[in-house]
């Protein structure tokens, strides 16, 4: 059994236009651990992520300064460094992609990380984060239960304090802010299932809270001692299509429906599991906080609500 689910093809504005995202599946983590602490289970993350996927699929790394380079045999030793080796060793970071742009589609493959120091004095409330994305060719060809195994092996690499996975706009570095926002909108409208991935927004500002709950959500300490517990997650969600999975650490994996779900408020309405724990997650959500919000601050806070 397979699903179908919307085709999107978003290109940046301008002359020429080139590929600035299209549909996927985005796998996200958060990690409210120093950089020094967790780039190792990074690393090793990232090798299960190789392995998964069809040789081949990264062959393009960023640089330091900004550029992208084709990635040889002999990169992955400046990507080891990138993420374990830095000489001042108090952040990493990194960054794979299928293409560097180019053509009709946009990259499908990426992997991200971001590892940042905690005492960071220039970030309000900092976080490590890890993303793996795959196009929904992957999803499709594979099936649901294959990817959700993989970001069940992928998790217990990773020591998140909150985690999800979800059908998204996908591109590396949220290369759709490139895309006509009107279009970008009238998605986000339609589906509000449809994530629109962009880590490094959240990164230096999340610390311990929540984004909206997605098709996996991987709750980690303190968020699920905060929320009661495994035992008030079963109260809350009493659904046949839900699942609660254990994991070590005193975390679990909330698992929504059988497959990613973009939810096309065309053909339905929002599903009852999905509003349940966003009530229950509502008070650990990320909200920007102020009297005068920025209007993509406004925006944000809507959007991160928009299953209450």
């Amino acid at each position: 059994m397979t699903r179908e689910y919307p085709i999107i093809r978003l290109w940046s504005k301008g002359s020429p236009p080139l590929p600035a995202a299209r549909d996927g599946v985005i796998l996200s983590f958060f990690i409210h651990r120093n950089h020094k602490e967790i780039a190792a289970a990074a690393w090793r993350a990232l090798q299960l992520y190789l392995r998964a996927i069809p040789p081949g699929s990264l062959g393009w790394y960023d640089t330091d300064d900004g550029d992208i380079l084709e990635l040889a045999d002999t990169s992955w030793q400046v990507v080891r460094q990138q993420m374990l080796e830095r000489p001042w060793g108090y952040s990493g970071s990194a960054g794979l992609s299928e293409s560097p742009g180019g053509g009709e589609v946009s990259s499908g493959f990426f992997f991200e990380y971001r590892g940042r120091p905690l005492n960071n004095l220039f970030e309000r409330d900092p976080v490590s984060t890890v993303s793996f994305a795959f196009p929904t060719s992957y999803l499709q060809g594979n099936g649901a239960g294959h990817l959700r195994t993989l970001a069940l092996e992928l998790a217990r690499e990773l020591p998140f304090n909150f985690g999800y996975a979800s059908f998204a706009i996908i591109s590396p570095h949220g290369m759709w802010s490139a895309a006509r926002w009107t279009l970008v909108d009238a998605l986000l409208a339609r589906y509000p299932g449809l994530d629109l991935h962009g880590i490094e927004s959240f990164g230096s500002i999340l610390g311990t809270r929540a984004l909206a709950p997605a098709w996996l959500t991987f709750l980690g300490q303190p968020l699920l001692g905060q929320l009661g517990g495994i035992d008030a997650l079963r109260n809350a969600l009493p659904f046949p299509e839900v699942s609660l999975l254990p994991m070590d650490g005193d975390r679990v994996l909330v698992t929504l429906d059988e497959w990613p779900d973009p939810i096309d408020t065309q053909t339905k309405p929002i599903p009852p599991q999905y509003r349940a724990l966003a009530r229950l997650m509502e008070p650990f959500l990320f909200q920007y906080e102020g009297e005068e919000l920025l209007p993509f601050q406004h925006d944000t806070n809507q959007w991160l609500r928009r299953f209450l």
